[in-house]
């Protein structure tokens, strides 16, 4: 089938754009563009040249606003038998269903017959995270396509559930459903967590661990990806401020060639988890770090330069039982003087989860720390003597 139906077509578009785009990617075709209202068609000159435009062009090439869709054109008797099947799916999922260099995807394409694409990231917002996955085909295929790609998705939603239940156990207090960074389930993949948040305050809401304390975090990404996290005229950093109810602001170079920034986060734990955990998503979302490589930030907290001791423990041994049980780095650097506040830093380097790990850990010992600081109550019986009622 060496003839293609070009659709989305802008009404503004002519056939010597058509053309031009062709020409730009190197596609050759063997005759004239012939434009309609709304679609198109042309002829190439094989079967292999007409498969690299739709892999080329379909779903990724814009043209006056819209993104251009290209697939083999059918006769009409064959057209009525093709149905396009919309599933929605959370981001958090689609890097897995695509696979490395979009293998995952083009075997599920090749097995079931299929045309898969999927919408772009630049659709994402924080309160729409969900990317449309477009499947084409007759409607058998499309029925083994949609299953392929459930079987695909549930598996990522199992493997995180798996993950997020491991953070539960080993963060006693940690209530998954108000914090809303996982994605909602779909149908037959259990409840819908994110919605419905209790206010700070109310019961089973906004408590983690009985201490809804404020803390500051300083996390570090690369310097490039601060756009990332900005957005347009700073549009992506207060969305996440409003979302995970934190102050974020991020900090200005320290030199011309500085190849880190640091971000501020301000809030209660459950506000740190909810903002960092979506910086570290973005990090991967926008190819900051590689298909296989694990998103891996570092993070400094400041204590009291009294609690430092109490962190690395006699000999290390608590700063080294913490590394054992969290996977991250955790370093109280030597030889610290400590700030105007009589404060130092405790380095923690890993991926989200065991960073996460360890700031709650470093924040459960220093709570300890701060009660052993507290004056104990006198004794019942003991202070200051009563006045004795005077006798008239």
């Amino acid at each position: 089938m060496n003839k293609l139906y070009i659709g989305n077509v802008s009404e503004e578009a002519s056939a010597e754009d058509l053309e031009t785009i062709f020409e730009q990617w190197k596609i050759p075709h063997s005759g004239p563009f012939l434009v309609k209202t709304g679609y198109a068609f042309v002829d190439c000159p094989d079967e292999k040249i007409a498969m690299k435009a739709i892999d080329i062009l379909s779903g990724k090439v814009d043209l006056h606003g819209k993104l251009l869709e290209v697939e083999h054109s059918v006769p009409k008797r064959q057209s009525t038998e093709e149905i396009p099947l919309k599933i929605l799916a959370h981001n958090n999922f689609v890097g897995r269903l695509i696979g490395k260099e979009g293998r995952n995807l083009k075997k599920i394409e090749v097995d079931t017959e299929t045309k898969i694409t999927i919408s772009p990231l630049q659709d994402l917002t924080l309160y729409n995270p969900e990317r449309t996955i477009t499947v084409k085909g007759s409607i058998e295929a499309c029925s083994r396509a949609e299953e392929e790609v459930m079987k695909k998705v549930r598996e990522s939603y199992e493997n995180d559930v798996a993950a997020m239940n491991l953070q539960s156990n080993l963060i006693p207090g940690l209530n998954l459903n108000a914090l809303g960074l996982f994605p909602g389930g779909a149908p037959g993949m259990g409840p819908s967590m994110g919605h419905n948040v209790p206010p700070p305050g109310a019961q089973g809401g906004y408590s983690f661990g009985g201490q809804p304390e404020s803390e500051t975090v300083h996390l570090f990404i690369p310097a490039l990806a601060v756009g990332a996290i900005i957005g347009k005229q700073g549009q992506h950093i207060k969305q996440l401020s409003r979302y995970a109810g934190a102050s974020i602001k991020v900090a200005p170079p320290e030199g011309m060639d500085t190849k880190q920034r640091m971000v501020i986060i301000a809030g209660p734990p459950e506000a740190q988890f909810k903002a960092q955990g979506r910086i570290f998503g973005k990090l991967k979302e926008e190819n900051f770090f590689g298909p296989k490589e694990e998103v891996k930030l570092e993070a400094h907290i400041k204590v009291p330069s009294f609690a430092a001791g109490r962190v690395i423990g006699k000999g290390g041994k608590t700063v080294n039982e913490l590394q054992n049980l969290t996977s991250a780095e955790v370093v109280v650097p030597r030889d610290q003087t400590p700030d105007e506040n009589d404060q130092v830093i405790v380095k923690i380097t890993g991926h989200f989860y065991a960073s996460q790990l360890a700031q709650r850990k470093i924040q459960e010992i220093l709570s300890q720390v701060r009660r052993q600081q507290q004056p104990k109550p006198s004794p019942r019986g003991e202070g200051p003597p009563l006045p004795r009622p005077s006798r008239k």
